[in-house]
């Protein structure tokens, strides 16, 4: 007769403490940092504090290389514990002035790269150029798995 043994189920710990909510499906404690794509957990709605608000704006205000890094890892690891997800980086309006209308923050290599309106914006961030260009944002979240998060001027974040 074959092997017939059945295979393993791994059982984790259920989320305890502040941030767990009862009656929903808890997250292990080595959940990724970023959901699979099509997920978008509700942590990722929750509006943006002031502190880190400010920080992203810093990012684009000619920091030396150093600071502009320290600043970066700070944003990540701030995303990763309060919205359990890290973006790829940010677009937002540029107030350079001409010829350049919008700008790429990305939070993996730390750039800032500046756009004028002809030049195209790489992928994925190329979805957020429009939103960025209404004016009505501070700035646009851009995640690797396509999804975009307005966020206003007050943090809050608009559901797409």
């Amino acid at each position: 007769m074959g092997n017939t043994e059945r295979p393993r189920r791994i059982v984790r710990p259920t989320q305890q403490g502040p941030g767990a909510q009862p009656g929903l499906g808890a997250q292990p404690a080595s959940a990724p940092a970023n959901p699979a794509p099509g997920v978008v957990r509700r942590e990722l709605y929750t509006p943006r504090s002031g502190k880190l608000m400010d920080a992203v704006g810093r990012l684009d205000a000619g920091l030396d290389q150093q600071a502009c890094r320290s600043l970066a890892e700070w944003v990540r690891e701030h995303y990763t514990t309060a919205y359990a997800s890290t973006p790829l980086g940010f677009v937002a309006r540029c107030h350079l002035g001409p010829p350049y209308v919008d700008h790429q923050l990305s939070l993996l290599h730390v750039i800032v790269r500046h756009f004028s309106a002809a030049e195209p914006m790489p992928e994925p961030f190329s979805a957020a150029r429009m939103l960025a260009r209404s004016g009505g944002y501070a700035y646009i979240e851009v995640y690797d798995d396509g999804l975009i998060l307005p966020v206003l001027d007050d943090g809050t974040v608009v559901r797409p």
